[in-house]
């Protein structure tokens, strides 16, 4: 009897820290009809991924697990049915999974589907050696990216384009402040911020930080350790406070976030790695008229519209780590830790160590 395939992946059998994660070999999926098989290339981390390794409440997954939302590859097989791939074709993929077939999909909205789920938290992703997705999950890679920059793409940067053009409706001239501006989708949305005519304020840690992010066209930038950000803030606007808060931080800086806001401004979260449960003083809310929005991915549509932007080159991935599949229990530490400014990557089929990839700000 011939055995079946297998491949390399990085999985984790049981929640916990980093070192649950190793590399093993897994059985090699195959497209069904209407999917398509990819070669994994190259895999962005997110903060999604520590989650979910961590384990989420309510999320029950068959273990062990393959992580990662962020690929871009090669197609090496197509289900029956697929049109319009090829063999061969270079692709990221678009990590965002709704059902397709509810009142909120039929009319585009599909982030507000109700068994929407995402590559690598809800399914199998793509830290491995192959990954199979339905066929409308496929885009071109941008011919200017290599595959380690085409990776960090994906959902860094719908998740800014929809938290700030969609549900902030940010304008030209206002001032958008930015926390965690290190941050994979930080970066990103510090530069959708930029391309909108919108003034950034920006908050981080360390000059180097600092200088980085500035380069990224941010117009001030706060050293948190310096003193206290949300001070620094609020005189970097004339005492009158932000128009946009974006935040990804969570309990730790929620409350000063609130205080940031101008009246009538507007806050909106996308993530919380600091923890969930955040204090919220309901006299700013009520008494400056705020608004607090969440978002979380893009629909299809936001999806395309941003990667043509990347495409052009109007918007660019910010890549700090690249390592070897094999060693994605230590990206995941680097990532936890806070160490890597922008985008941790992993290399799939390539040996090699840590390597701080060209273009990218230190």
């Amino acid at each position: 009897m011939t055995a079946a395939p297998t491949m390399r992946a990085a999985i984790f059998a049981g929640h916990g820290g980093p070192e649950v994660v190793h590399t093993a070999n897994v059985p090699r999926p195959e497209p069904g009809p209407g999917e398509a098989r990819v070669a994994v290339r190259a895999v962005a981390l997110n903060h999604l991924d520590l989650w979910v390794r961590r384990g989420l409440p309510g999320l029950e997954l068959p273990l062990p697990h393959v992580g990662g939302a962020d690929v871009a590859g090669v197609v090496d097989a197509l289900g029956a049915g697929v049109e319009g791939w090829r063999v061969g074709d270079e692709v990221v993929l678009n990590p965002s999974l709704p059902c397709r077939a509810c009142a909120a999909c039929r009319a585009g909205e599909t982030t507000r589907c109700a068994r929407y789920r995402i590559l690598g938290e809800h399914v199998t992703g793509g830290l491995a050696e192959a990954v199979v997705v339905p066929a409308d999950r496929l885009h071109p890679k941008p011919p200017n990216l290599d595959f380690v920059h085409a990776a960090a793409v994906p959902l860094a940067f719908q998740t800014a384009w929809r938290a700030l053009v969609t549900r902030a409706a940010i304008r030209p001239g206002e001032d958008v402040l930015v926390l965690g501006a290190s941050g994979g989708v930080a970066t990103a949305v510090v530069q959708v911020a930029k391309l909108a005519g919108a003034r950034v304020i920006a908050v981080t840690s360390s000059p180097e930080r600092v200088e980085a992010v500035r380069a990224l066209g941010a117009e001030v930038v706060i050293d948190r350790n310096a003193g206290p950000w949300s001070k620094a803030a609020w005189l970097a606007t004339g005492r009158r406070g932000a128009d946009v808060v974006v935040e990804n931080v969570g309990a730790a800086t929620w409350p000063d976030s609130l205080r940031s806001l101008r009246r009538g401004g507007r806050l909106v979260t996308y993530g919380a790695t600091t923890g969930y449960l955040a204090e919220t003083d309901l006299r700013y809310l009520f008494y400056k008229q705020l608004s607090l929005l969440g978002s979380t991915m893009a629909t299809d549509a936001e999806f395309e519209a941003v990667m043509r932007l990347v495409s052009s080159g109007a918007l660019r991935p910010v890549v700090g780590l690249v390592l070897p599949l094999e060693e994605a229990a230590e990206a995941h530490a680097r990532l936890e830790a806070g160490e890597v400014f922008g985008k941790v990557v992993l290399e799939v089929g390539e040996a090699g160590g840590a390597r701080e990839p060209a273009g990218s700000p230190q």
